[in-house]
Order: structure tokens, then C-alpha cells, then sequence
């Protein structure tokens, strides 16, 4: 997947504005239990939040590793929240639209 403009990250951060969060991550990190639970609500939703009930001071390394790890793009961090975007490989399942980039 190609990487998203600011325009897309923007557009996605406020179609995540009304979403809650479906993951919650806590004092036991990033396991694999946790990831394959990301990558499965990606492949779901497309658009998800993650929440960082502990390990705050590391958010953004564990935010980078989680999209490294399932494949998916950061959108951005609100807070504790991290909005994470990966759009579903068949078009038919699609349930984001991304705007189109510029020529």
C-alpha cells in the first residue's frame, strides 16, 4: 500500500473522529495475541483506533511497530489514541473511500 498524503490522513482522522476505540492495549505490550487482534479488525473495519492504557512514554515506537507488524499506515495520534488505516484488498469489501491524490 502506498503511503497516504496529508490530505488522506487528514480525511481519515476525522472519519475516525466518531469511531471508539476497539483495541485497548495495556501493561502487557504488544503481544502477538494483541497484534493478530489489530490485524484482524483492520481486515474488518479498515479504520481502527487503538487505545494506550499504559506504556504511555513508548506510544509512538509501539504505534510504528504495530503498523510495521500488520501492515498498515499510522494516521495519526490523538492523545493516547492511535488511528490506524489499511484499506482492504478487495474492492468489493471496501467500506473507506480514500480521496483521490492529485495528478
Amino acid at each position: 500500500m502506498p503511503t497516504l498524503t496529508g490530505a488522506q490522513r487528514r480525511y481519515l482522522r476525522g472519519r475516525a473522529n466518531t469511531l471508539k476505540p476497539c483495541i485497548l492495549i495495556g501493561k502487557n505490550g504488544l503481544s502477538d495475541e494483541v497484534t493478530a487482534a489489530i490485524d484482524a479488525a483492520l481486515t474488518d473495519h479498515e479504520l481502527i483506533k487503538v487505545r494506550f492504557l499504559e506504556l504511555k512514554e513508548g506510544k509512538k515506537a509501539l504505534a510504528a511497530e504495530i503498523a510495521q507488524r500488520t501492515r498498515s499506515e499510522l494516521a495519526g495520534m490523538i492523545g493516547h489514541v492511535a488511528i490506524f488505516f489499511r484499506q482492504n484488498t478487495d474492492p468489493e469489501h471496501r467500506k473507506v473511500e480514500l480521496p483521490v491524490r492529485p495528478a
